[in-house]
């Protein structure tokens, strides 16, 4: 017969079989931003080089995240679960090393933490799916706000947390998307894009404002989609089916704004992300021109990158846009299942 101390050795010869045999078939990913092209620049030589290709990643791998023995025995009995990005939309760094993407294509927002080499999908309470997280913003005590297309609401990722839970808004949504926080007078805006207009919350979900109604003419919009709050308190706002941006102050008040219908580059197909860095410049995803377009402060066209494709600095249908710590810009490129990584490193022009 076979003793304890036997069956216990049993088992464990047993337990690093099975590590072994996931190793070996575990499939392998690139570590790090892949593949890191630090040499692709912007506009190409003999100018100056204003913004550099930094990596892309589409799985926690590519982070350096890799599964742990608990999870690949999940895996052995409950079957693989598959981490890779299928359609993000927005991304959100709060560091090189953490970062938040938002994917309707696995219903659930992944969160990649590079230090403590942590992934996970993050679902609603009861591990309820996300049917459409489609923006994030930087919420309130160092959370992350989502929005829901398809839910008609606003949820809220507090940090470490394991599940997102509603972040009550006392006037119905039709159907929000972008998402901006104004952390000096704690309101939160929201693109709200059925019904053409932002609406502004205060910090108890009491709407305290409404911008804009369906229209062409300044503060009207035709299905706004995604917006971004900057250092200097300016709000700027995808007017997507008006082919331009618009820029608000603070209150809500009309500044400027740019951008017009057209097939050329420097014009507007389908902006959707916008994002500054800290000099000013304005970037914009346009989704049908498949690139990044920069601007300066009074809109006119600084640089375009990208074409349709899946190659480097190719785009397929992208999405929202980030600019994090040092200018580094994150897109979320999203019929390519992927984030691909840029650096602003010119100049103040």
């Amino acid at each position: 017969m076979i003793n304890m101390r036997q069956h216990a050795l049993c088992e464990r010869c047993m337990l690093l079989l099975v590590v072994i045999f996931l190793n070996g078939c575990a499939q392998t990913y690139q570590k790090g931003l892949y593949p890191a092209q630090s040499n692709l620049v912007w506009p190409s030589k003999p100018a100056a080089a204003r913004i550099a290709y930094v990596g892309q990643f589409h799985h926690p791998e590519n982070m350096g995240i890799s599964k742990g023995i608990l999870e690949h025995l999940g895996d052995l009995f409950v079957g693989s679960s598959d981490r890779h990005m299928v359609r993000p939309m927005a991304v959100i760094a709060l560091s090189p090393d953490e970062i938040y993407v938002a994917d309707p294509g696995v219903k659930g927002v992944h969160y990649f933490n590079r230090k403590t080499e942590e992934y996970r999908l993050i679902l609603r309470k009861g591990d309820q799916a996300f049917p459409s997280p489609v923006a994030m913003t930087k919420g309130p005590n160092n959370s992350i706000l989502v929005s829901d297309s398809a839910l008609a609401q606003v949820f809220q990722i507090k940090p470490k947390a394991e599940h997102a839970t509603v972040f009550p808004l006392q006037t119905k949504l039709q159907q929000p998307t972008g998402l901006a926080y104004d952390k000096k007078y704690q309101r939160l805006y929201v693109a709200d894009t059925r019904a053409h207009a932002i609406r502004v919350f205060d910090q108890q979900g009491r709407q305290i404002k409404k911008i804009g109604k369906r229209g062409k003419k300044s503060r009207e919009f035709n299905f706004p989609t995604l917006i971004w709050f900057d250092d200097r308190r300016k709000l700027y706002v995808t007017d997507s089916l008006n082919h331009r941006v618009q820029i608000f102050d603070a209150g809500g008040r009309f500044i400027n704004t740019f951008g017009q219908a057209g097939m050329a580059t420097g014009t507007l197909a389908r902006p959707k992300g916008v994002a500054t860095d800290n000099l000013g410049h304005i970037y914009i995803v346009d989704a049908l021109f498949h690139a990044l377009q920069v601007f300066d402060n009074k809109g006119r066209l600084l640089l375009s990158i990208g074409q349709q494709g899946k190659q480097t600095a190719e785009f397929w249908l992208p999405a929202g846009i980030y600019i994090g710590e040092n200018n580094t810009i994150y897109i979320a490129d999203s019929y390519n299942r992927r984030v691909q990584v840029f650096k602003y490193i010119g100049g103040k022009s």
